[in-house]
């Protein structure tokens, strides 16, 4: 059978100044469990695309594709002051592709998992995947080409009889098939960005859940040390790339994993970049591990602020002997900083614009609001206080600001980004 698979992402990461364009490696992974015995598999990548609604007719057409795959990787850019909202690029790719073609549309991703229902009502696919696309997308295509039904298979979204949208439980991911990054312009990726991604671990669920919590979290995605070179490795020797990001939700809990990362990239003598998540969170980060990570090859790490809740100088104290420790051991961090979480005052504004001052970041990145995710106390929050009336909303950008804050915040927060050029508003 022949299956295209698209990638509609076509915003940067907001994490910095750099025009950072993440590779999009879930697709890679789906990519990568499809049987090249049993099916012709074709990548179309829409991120550098001048326009990209006309190269999905053309590669459709040219194609013939009996199946598509389309990733949603983001609902949004993330960004309270200048919001992008990815979905109605995905229903006008489905549509092109529906203009020239009657092969099976099915749709997955990060972004899809947040809110399968909603996302399936607004861009209407044949077929959805909730949760980890590789296995799940394999066993959907081959299930078709068998003429099986394939309702049942875990992970399936679907419309029944009745016209209600169906969730068949979770797909789940170990991801022990390597990815395949045919059709991915990898050397434009490694200049555009912080790297390739190869994941390392990945958290039990698709909300966001806060730093803490990161200490005791199970993982839906635990890969042994030695997949995770055998990737980069490969990385190496075919694409010829030295930059890697690994995704991590905090590459440092379990603390013990991330050294014996670190010290079998060493052993490996693998000689790349790379960079990742730091989660602040206590005994999870010691002098050790900084020096093992910058002499396995560390860049850069990138962690969460303080929030505005209580004991913030205990939030204080614990980041800054963490960005302590990475100076200490040389290696250089950013800082995600948020602004307008509930409880959020003058008083602790100034305090975190305090805090920011006094440590030493690559970047600090000043966030606007809070992004409501669905399933969280935010999203409780924000129902009833009003801002939204029904969760679905949430599909689209939504941010939450604190009111007492929200009339001055920006201009504030704008007043100090533009003294210091490491400090990047979004």
């Amino acid at each position: 059978m022949k299956i295209l698979l698209i990638a509609t992402n076509r915003h940067k990461e907001l994490m910095s100044r750099m025009d950072a364009r993440p590779v999009p490696i879930g697709l890679a992974y789906v990519a990568g469990h499809l049987d090249p015995d049993r099916h012709q598999v074709k990548t179309l990548d829409l991120m550098f695309s001048d326009d990209y609604v006309a190269d999905v007719e053309a590669t459709v057409t040219d194609f013939q594709p009996d199946l598509v795959g389309l990733s949603l990787r983001n609902l949004d850019n993330n960004s309270y002051l200048d919001p992008q909202w990815v979905l109605p690029i995905t229903k006008e790719v489905v549509d092109a592709v529906r203009s020239v073609s009657e092969a099976p549309i099915v749709l997955g991703g990060p972004a899809f998992s947040l809110y399968p229902k909603e996302c399936f009502d607004y861009v209407q696919p044949d077929v959805g995947v909730y949760g980890d696309g590789g296995e799940a997308f394999a066993q959907l295509a081959d299930s078709i080409e068998s003429g099986e039904d394939f309702h049942r298979l875990p992970g399936m979204v679907y419309r029944s009889a009745g016209g209600a949208v169906s969730v068949n439980g979770q797909a789940y991911s170990t991801f022990t098939t390597p990815p395949r990054f045919d059709g991915l312009d990898m050397q434009r990726y490694e200049k555009a960005g912080f790297g390739i991604g190869v994941v390392t671990k990945l958290g039990d669920n698709f909300t966001v859940t806060s730093p803490a919590s990161r200490q005791s979290q199970s993982w839906r995605a635990l890969r042994p040390i030695e997949d995770v070179i055998s990737e980069v490795r490969d990385l190496k020797e075919n694409y010829g790339l030295r930059k890697v990001f690994f995704i991590d939700s905090g590459f440092n809990v379990p603390l013990a994993h991330a050294k014996s990362l670190c010290q079998g990239l060493l052993d490996a003598d693998m000689g790349i970049q790379w960079n990742s998540y730091l989660a602040p969170v206590p005994d999870s980060f010691d002098l050790e591990a900084a020096r093992l990570m910058k002499e396995s090859g560390c860049g850069l790490v990138v962690m969460a602020g303080v929030d505005a809740g209580g004991a913030q100088a205990e939030q204080f104290d614990r980041v800054k002997r963490i960005c302590d420790l990475c100076e200490e051991g040389g290696v250089h961090y950013t800082i995600s900083q948020s602004f307008g979480d509930p409880g959020e005052t003058l008083e602790t504004v100034e305090a975190k614009l305090d805090f920011l001052a006094s440590i030493n970041p690559a970047i600090a990145v000043l966030r606007v609001g809070s992004r409501i995710r669905p399933g969280t106390d935010l999203a409780q929050r924000a129902l009833d206080e009003g801002l939204i009336s029904d969760p679905a909303e949430l599909i689209k950008p939504v941010f939450y600001i604190e009111k007492s804050v929200e009339d001055w915040l920006v201009d504030r927060l704008k007043e100090e980004a533009e003294q210091r050029p490491r400090w990047n508003l979004v």
